[in-house]
């Protein structure tokens, strides 16, 4: 049996969440907030901290720098469960990635300084580590620029050890979307977009299109529609599931929870409706308290919302 049900190759930083600024930004002006959270962050490391709550087996590696974010980052990941053993720290000037969110009523910024997340590489990772596992997941696909030339050679080695591969590309900063994508897609079995990221993928502005383009891609698409809840599309066959109505703080990490919740049934086996719900339940518990993980912190907060929220 092997050691994991999920492994991760993939960044590993803090959010720093500022609420309650003005829209207008001014130049030259100190601007007050009235809360901050320093929480952590980065796609993958949300994704691996909540499925690891949920009750997933989770192993991690990454690059963090000799700084103390990193260790911060490091030491609310380990004590979600997650195995840290091969995350390792990068000597010298670079150091841990950071990503600034300014949050406005409906709409947010997000600035972030890559750091270590960029130079990540493949003779960071312990292959016998990752293949370890049932299944391999990658975000955030254009932030890991070190490791972009050699992610087709990695997927391709662990389809061959026998995982399965989900990935979230994650928004792309420079609005490109080329590279390896197309060729990772032929390697994955879960694709997680969610609508923007689906239409950028394909080149349209109509979702359907979209879907439709990638589900001849890849065996499962997974979209997530906000407010709308989420949808399946296995080849012809589609499923969907309405988002449950919530008190929200804030958006940060809802869409990897998301993928944390989808995931962890999807590993388990469960039909694409169960794993669907679970998905939107662990969106939807995420957004209740600041940042991604947050809510997935509280254990018994956690279990007795998924309580009140299952079925």
């Amino acid at each position: 049996m092997p050691r994991f049900d999920v492994t991760f190759a993939g960044e590993l930083n803090l959010d720093l969440i500022l609420y309650g600024l003005p829209d207008e930004l001014a130049p030259e002006r100190e601007l007050l907030a009235d809360r901050m959270m320093l929480t952590l962050g980065s796609s993958s490391a949300i994704v691996a901290h909540n499925l690891a709550a949920l009750g997933s087996r989770v192993g991690f590696q990454s690059l963090i720098g000799e700084d103390s974010f990193g260790q911060t980052a490091l030491d609310r990941l380990s004590e979600g469960g997650v195995d840290v053993s091969q995350v390792r720290r990068k000597p010298g000037p670079t150091t841990t990635g950071l990503t600034v969110i300014l949050h406005h009523a409906g709409w947010r910024n997000i600035l972030t300084y890559s750091g270590t997340i960029a130079e990540l590489s493949l003779k960071d990772l312990d292959f016998d580590y990752l293949s370890n596992s049932r299944h391999f997941h990658l975000s955030s696909l254009y932030l890991q620029q070190g490791l972009q030339p050699d992610l087709v050679e990695l997927f391709r080695r662990l389809k061959a050890a026998g995982l399965t591969i989900s990935l979230d590309t994650n928004d792309d900063p420079q609005d490109v979307w080329g590279g390896v994508l197309k060729d990772l897609l032929k390697y994955v079995d879960v694709l997680l977009p969610n609508e923007r990221e689906a239409t950028r993928i394909t080149g349209t502005d109509d979702p359907e299109t979209a879907i439709r383009q990638l589900a001849e891609m890849v065996p499962l698409v997974v979209v997530k529609l906000g407010k709308e809840g989420a949808l399946a599309q296995r080849g012809k066959e589609r499923f969907t599931s309405p988002s449950l109505k919530v008190t929200a703080v804030d958006a940060v990490g809802a869409g990897d929870s998301f993928d944390a919740g989808f995931l962890h049934e999807y590993l388990r086996g469960s039909d694409l409706p169960t794993c669907l719900a679970s998905g939107n339940r662990a969106g939807a518990l995420s957004v209740t308290r600041p940042g991604g993980t947050e809510a997935f912190r509280d254990k018994q907060y956690r279990e007795l919302f998924m309580r009140e929220h299952a079925g």
